[in-house]
């Protein structure tokens, strides 16, 4: 059982990450004028802040929810990868090579499968012998 204060903890450094996780990756211009304010703006930059910014968050809430570390480590790091991939996506037209969206997205199919997978393997563990599928 987790106590009261450690969960207060979990929450608190999630919130400390997904809140300029989101303000970084939703609204860059904003965020760099109020918290990075040093030149020069770079839109991708702040796109990529907050994707690896939300992915600890994940991390750190999926802790609340799963007690299995590889779980909660897939969890936060399937987060980051697919906002990362969104970042590139959006942001193709500032630069770098025309096929990093398409090999991040190869591989956060990977990192979220195997998250799946993970999930699903403690989900049978739970379950009667009786009723696994083989």
């Amino acid at each position: 059982m987790k106590s009261r204060l450690v969960i207060a903890a979990v929450v608190l450094g999630g919130l400390t990450f997904a809140v300029p996780g989101v303000w970084a990756f939703g609204w860059p211009e904003s965020f760099y004028d109020n918290v990075a304010t040093y030149p020069p703006y770079n839109l991708h930059l702040f796109h990529d802040v907050g994707a690896f910014q939300l992915g600890v968050a994940a991390a750190l809430f999926g802790a609340l929810i799963w007690r299995d570390a590889l779980v909660v480590a897939l969890f936060g790091g399937t987060v980051g990868m697919v906002v990362h991939t969104i970042s590139h996506f959006l942001d193709s037209d500032l630069g770098g090579r025309p096929s990093d969206p398409w090999l991040l997205s190869a591989v956060s199919l990977v990192v979220t499968a195997a998250f799946l997978l993970r999930l699903r393997a403690m989900t049978d563990v739970s379950r009667p012998t009786s009723r696994r599928r083989s």
